[in-house]
């Protein structure tokens, strides 16, 4: 329910409206709170899947990277979302739109940077940037390509990227990855500060209200954190080399094209797109009871792959409108677009101070696993969400059998393909993409009568 005492009831529906200081600056932390923990893992994820790794002793690349990849997702948020609440001529919806760091790209990226030949960072980066640059470009179309995304592909590519990210999650909880020779990994000392994390997220979840509900995984987070500290499992040493102050670097990993991770960004930049227009027109129902405009969600697009590319320039990954926050803006009843922009610059002057970076990396991985276990859950519920509004008739259920049953097994067992040239086995093997692939080119062209 909206607080009044913010404003009128006309006023709180308006994105033009600015609630006084006193009250608009809570807001918009409250908006960075809420995707805080969900913009930075991604970075984490990557980061630790490139070999750069967690803690001063692990990865190749060290420490100082890790740190300048979450230093990356916090400041490309805020200028992202200062693209979408302040806008520059067509570019920006003006609305109340928060911008973060996508887990859809997630499944691409990690084979991008784990097993996509030699490209490594470098390619990754110049796929971002490129993919952004085609994801700006859907803005001018993005209106005439939701036809061919119903609710059938579009709840199958959610349901494929959590399926894709849910083995991470048990991987962190665990203590990391397998194949890292930890002797600790699958322990209960691993395991206890993840299953805290997963424990004090429900309770919070369910047995509170308002922004602590909101919030549930970084408290829950926050709890396991604590835990690990009491285990002597989180290390401070690195706080104190990082940085007071540090300016992005353009091309920082290099450039390098790789057509494999080209192509797998603009695809995703289409799934990116159409949720972006799923968020747009939530915003607006949920804060000012009105359907989007077509200027709008085109602005909201073109905000998106901007941010995205100048990201990849400087080392960033893609940004997408944050869902978390639209619901969070039908919560508090505010409608301003003001108050994320203080959200924005908030983010910002984090983006520009690594020694928050380093603060962030002495969580533990098991810890930050017990949270994506609950993140990616949500992702493959989301996506269970979205197919409950198809009709399931024969024709459907073949789409979704074919396309699941295909996708999910190549990613399982990806040396079924092995005699595939690189990039066709690169593409395929993702499993999210033959998936989603099928499904599109398969609503296309079967009857509807099918029965």
């Amino acid at each position: 329910m909206a607080d009044t005492s913010i404003g009128t009831a006309e006023q709180l529906r308006d994105p033009n409206y600015t609630p006084p200081m006193g009250k608009a600056i809570p807001l918009g932390i409250q908006h960075v709170l809420a995707m805080f923990v969900s913009n930075v893992t991604p970075a984490i994820i990557v980061a630790g899947a490139a070999g750069i790794g967690f803690g001063s002793d692990q990865g190749a690349l060290g420490f100082p990277d890790m740190t300048y990849m979450i230093q990356m997702s916090m400041l490309f948020a805020g200028i992202a979302t200062l693209f979408q609440t302040i806008g520059m001529g067509p570019v920006g919806a003006r609305l109340p739109i928060v911008q973060g760091t996508s887990f859809a790209f997630v499944p691409i990226m990690i084979p991008a940077v784990a097993g996509m030949g030699t490209a490594g960072l470098a390619g990754l980066m110049t796929g971002v940037m490129l993919g952004g640059i085609f994801h700006f470009l859907l803005g001018t179309v993005v209106g005439r390509i939701r036809y061919a995304l119903p609710p059938l592909v579009t709840g199958l590519i959610v349901l494929m990227i959590g399926l894709a990210l849910v083995r991470v999650g048990i991987q962190y909880a665990a203590g990391g990855v397998p194949n890292m020779g930890k002797p600790v990994f699958g322990s209960l000392a691993m395991w206890t500060p993840a299953l805290v994390v997963v424990v004090v997220t429900l309770l919070i979840k369910f047995f509170t209200r308002g922004f602590a509900s909101v919030a549930a995984v970084l408290i829950g987070i926050l709890a396991g954190y604590a835990v690990a500290y009491a285990m002597g499992q989180v290390n401070f040493g690195n706080i104190g080399r990082a940085a007071s102050f540090a300016a992005p670097v353009p091309f920082k990993y290099g450039f390098e094209f790789n057509l494999a991770i080209v192509i797998g960004m603009c695809f995703m930049a289409i799934v990116s797109a159409i949720e972006t227009v799923g968020d747009v027109s939530g915003i607006t129902k949920g804060g000012a009871g009105r359907e989007a405009t077509d200027k709008e969600v085109s602005g909201a697009t073109y905000a998106d792959g901007l941010g995205t590319s100048i990201a990849g320039i400087f080392g960033g990954l893609p940004n997408t409108s944050f869902s978390q926050n639209v619901g969070l803006v039908a919560m508090t009843g505010v409608m301003s677009r003001h108050v994320v922009t203080i959200g924005a610059i908030f983010l910002i002057i984090c983006g520009f101070i690594p020694k928050i970076g380093a603060v962030i990396n002495t969580v533990p991985i098991n810890v930050l696993g017990g949270g994506v276990i609950v993140m990616f859950g949500m992702v493959c519920a989301s996506g269970v969400n979205m197919l409950s509004d198809v009709t399931w008739n024969r024709r459907n259920m073949v789409i979704f059998a074919i396309s699941l049953s295909i996708g999910l097994g190549l990613q399982l067992e990806p040396s079924a393909l092995q005699h595939l040239p690189a990039t066709a086995k690169i593409l395929l093997t993702s499993g999210l993409l033959p998936a989603a692939g099928l499904a599109i080119i398969l609503n296309l062209i079967l009857p509807q009568d099918l029965d």
